[in-house]
């Protein structure tokens, strides 16, 4: 496979959302490296805050010259768009990319298939790519984030930090892979500052390259519920019988995660998703299945407890980003 740039690394990254809570974890990781000319692809109305040392380039998704525009002459680009993103918009930038010869982009993955909803997206997303046969695609595949899905509410993890009272899903024993924010970041960094193509035969080092078209599996903690519990009690110094324990099957609360968004509810679509990564199919535990690059990419262990402490601190000046 050749880059289409002459030199053998990724310099100029676009990233969309660079001023939304993963993006900003992202463009600051990537401004970390001192590697990379970073632009950020905003909406011209938009009034997100972007970090300083990052170009700001203004479009409209409805002229598709202004992404074309926006994205020549870059070698990578980053969607960090949220799963409730306006339809098509994903593909408009895709098909710019194509237009402007970008080589490289980056999403975040899922594999919980047709369930989750957002895995059809992805795949399309995907195929046009590959169908467009302009740029590859690298697929991150980190679950959900932990500080911020066990702060948010029962709807996700379960917890509810006001009333002291967590649903768990069946048991509560299911394991699932989770990631930080800061882990994610990262991962993406590490990955952008590989090397695009080995310098010989005889060059067995990591590569941009071998991940063409593949998903990145990343992991900072394979938990279950009951494992959350026991960190949350350790950080806020409470025991077992000072929370309310429920529990529901997966099948119930999934049916009620459908009727509530279906009911206009958008919380519904996000218990869904969450439901369906807890089924007794594995499918949450993905290291089982894949394996994890965290080693190729150099990624650190991760403290539980204190990214269990910034949830517990997130839950109660009520930081609900939704």
């Amino acid at each position: 496979m050749a880059t289409s740039t002459p030199q053998n690394y990724i310099e100029k990254v676009a990233i969309v959302g660079a001023g939304g809570q993963m993006g900003t974890f992202i463009t600051e990781a990537l401004l970390k490296t001192g590697k990379h000319h970073i632009s950020a692809i905003t909406r011209s109305d938009s009034t997100s805050k972007i970090p300083a040392g990052v170009e700001v380039k203004k479009v409209d998704y409805e002229d598709p010259a202004s992404l074309i525009e926006a994205l020549r002459g870059q070698d990578a680009l980053i969607i960090t768009m949220s799963v409730m993103s306006p339809p098509g918009q994903s593909a408009k930038l895709i098909e710019a990319a194509a237009a402007a010869n970008v080589p490289w982009r980056s999403h975040r993955e899922t594999k919980m298939g047709e369930d989750a909803m957002v895995g059809l997206a992805k795949q399309a997303d995907r195929d046009l790519i590959e169908k467009l046969g302009k740029s590859s695609w690298v697929g991150i595949c980190c679950s959900f984030w932990y500080e911020y899905s066990l702060s948010t509410g029962p709807f996700t993890y379960g917890f509810d930090f006001e009333n002291h009272s967590v649903t768990f899903i069946d048991d509560g024993t299911t394991k699932i892979n989770t990631t930080t924010w800061p882990q994610t970041a990262l991962a993406i960094a590490r990955l952008l500052s590989l090397k695009v193509l080995p310098d010989d035969t005889n060059d067995n080092s990591a590569t941009l390259s071998q991940f063409r078209n593949q998903p990145v599996y990343i992991s900072a903690f394979l938990l279950s519920q009951k494992d959350m519990l026991e960190s949350v009690l350790r950080v806020t110094g409470t025991k077992e019988s000072d929370w309310k324990i429920e529990h529901e099957a997966h099948k119930v609360r999934f049916a009620a995660g459908v009727a509530q968004f279906n009911g206009g509810d958008q919380r519904g679509a996000v218990k869904l998703l969450y439901t369906r990564v807890f089924y007794p199919d594995g499918c949450g535990n993905y290291e089982a299945r894949h394996g994890l690059h965290n080693d190729i990419l150099g990624l650190p262990k991760e403290d539980l407890d204190e990214f269990t402490r910034i949830a517990v601190d997130r839950a109660e000046r009520k930081v609900l980003v939704f």
